[in-house]
């Protein structure tokens, strides 16, 4: 575990390629400006409102995100690799989740067991049949990757239902503009700032045929406790839209309408920051006083576009993901370029024998969790946490899956003591749309600020960073 690919420096301590410019101008910048820098950038997120929430057995608890000011970067060239993977596996995706709910090819040919699709809680039947406009279920994708080598990225996870974190690398960027102009004059970055541009443009691209020329687009929160909060409000302020909650929103004549000072307008596109079960409490779960009575009608008969659609949420399951490469190859013909990290299922009964003998090797996940809960890093839990993980593997191994522990690449923070290597990861945004898939370049690079720690997670303790991609 301690060898690990450092992305600025080679292992005799030259720099690599895409940071000179950033080493040339650390090596010339003076601590205590660059500690003074740290401060002033802590502050303008403090005075800006960027927080999220942390769960636990108390009252959420209301944090600052921890912001490093030492950006990572990554060459044109390696960016564009890895474009054309996203690519590829967001397409994927976006078949797959039209063959589940249709004729399910994938299933007849035997590439995916049924059931894994037809056991799985993520999966709709109420979705079976349906068909969104333009057929795009995933409008808004995260996927999160790890890098362990020079050419070696791999993808850690699929978000597909509702990823987070784009406000939070806007935010990173507009605060190192803010705190660094002379660097950027340096070094020839790609923009990230027209993403919410892009957004409002790709969800409008996806309205139903009943929408106006100028498709009415609302971003819907399930409220002010939340733990993405900010970023709802963020978003749609950013794409100058209504911020709408459940009781905004009502079903008038066949159509979802908003709460206006003029009355009821009908809604065309809702990018809802809401989960599934709360959607819609007539279908789902009813007791919700989040979502809309009556909206998934209004969807399967065409009035509305909801982004991403519901029963999306199969496809960023951790199970499912084990099958990425099957899925990948089966819906565009060809071999991944992104590879996957390898696999354990724990509900076979082989696979779940040789996670139970290797567990403290092993990271364990909850197959439909997120944000760094309920999960295990083997080499670094105690003997207790090892049992304790172990009687919960035996209850209800379907429950889980498990990896090899990779030794994620490093980029330096600015720590106390100067420069540091942490470990890191990055979640790259695509909007999908009849139009095409666009994927903005960069996307928001997590940081594990513990020293040794593998866990990125800003409700475990990590920290975010600005994302470069140079032009060359």
């Amino acid at each position: 575990m301690d060898q690990y690919f450092d992305e600025m420096y080679h292992a005799d301590g030259s720099l690599r390629g895409p940071y000179r410019e950033i080493g040339s101008w650390l090596d010339n910048e003076d601590a205590a400006r660059l500690r003074k820098k740290q401060r002033e950038a802590e502050e303008v997120f403090r005075l800006t409102g960027i927080t999220f929430n942390v769960y636990g057995k108390a009252e959420a608890e209301e944090r600052l995100i921890p912001f490093d000011i030492v950006p990572r970067v990554i060459s044109g060239r390696e960016w564009k690799r890895l474009e054309r993977g996203i690519d590829q596996r967001v397409r994927a995706i976006n078949a797959f989740l039209h063959d589940i709910y249709h004729r399910q090819e994938i299933v007849r040919a035997g590439r995916v067991p049924a059931e894994m699709i037809a056991e799985n809680e993520a999966f709709l039947p109420q979705m079976i049949g349906v068909s969104p406009p333009g057929q795009i279920y995933t409008h808004i994708v995260g996927i999160d990757l790890v890098r362990t080598g020079p050419d070696e990225f791999y993808v850690l996870e699929d978000n597909a239902r509702t990823p987070s974190g784009v406000s939070y690398m806007l935010e990173n960027r507009e605060t190192m503009l803010r705190m660094f102009p002379e660097l950027f004059s340096a070094s020839n970055v790609r923009s990230v700032s027209d993403y919410p541009r892009n957004l409002r443009r790709s969800l409008a691209a996806c309205a139903p045929t009943c929408a106006a020329d100028e498709p009415t687009v609302a971003v819907l929160t399930p409220g002010i406790y939340n733990s993405a909060y900010f970023e709802h409000a963020f978003l749609a302020d950013q794409m100058a839209v209504e911020l709408v909650e459940g009781h905004d929103l009502r079903v008038t004549d066949g159509r979802v309408c908003m709460r206006t000072t003029r009355g009821y307008k009908p809604i065309d596109v809702l990018y809802r920051r809401v989960d599934d079960e709360f959607l819609d409490p007539l279908n789902f779960n009813p007791e919700s006083a989040l979502g809309v009575p009556g909206i998934l009608d209004v969807y399967r008969a065409g009035g509305i576009t909801i982004a991403n659609a519901p029963g999306t949420g199969i496809a960023d399951d951790k199970a499912i993901y084990s099958y990425m490469p099957e899925i990948v190859e089966f819906y565009t013909g060809e071999k991944p370029i992104l590879k996957n990290v390898p696999t354990w299922r724990c509900s076979d009964p082989q696979s779940l024998a040789y996670v139970l003998d290797n567990l403290s090797e092993l990271v364990v996940k909850e197959v439909h969790g997120s944000g760094g809960y309920g999960m295990l890093i083997g080499p670094a839990a105690s003997k207790r946490e090892l049992a304790a993980f172990r009687r919960k593997l035996k209850a209800r191994p379907a429950n889980y899956i498990a990896q090899p522990t990779l030794s994620l690449s490093t980029v330096p923070i600015f720590a106390r003591s100067g420069l540091a290597p942490r470990h890191v990861d990055l979640r790259p945004f695509v909007l999908v749309s009849p139009d095409g898939v666009k994927i903005t370049p960069g996307g928001l690079t997590r940081v594990a600020l513990k020293k040794g720690s593998l866990v990125v997670n800003s409700s475990q303790g990590g920290g975010t960073k600005d994302t470069w991609v140079l032009e060359d």
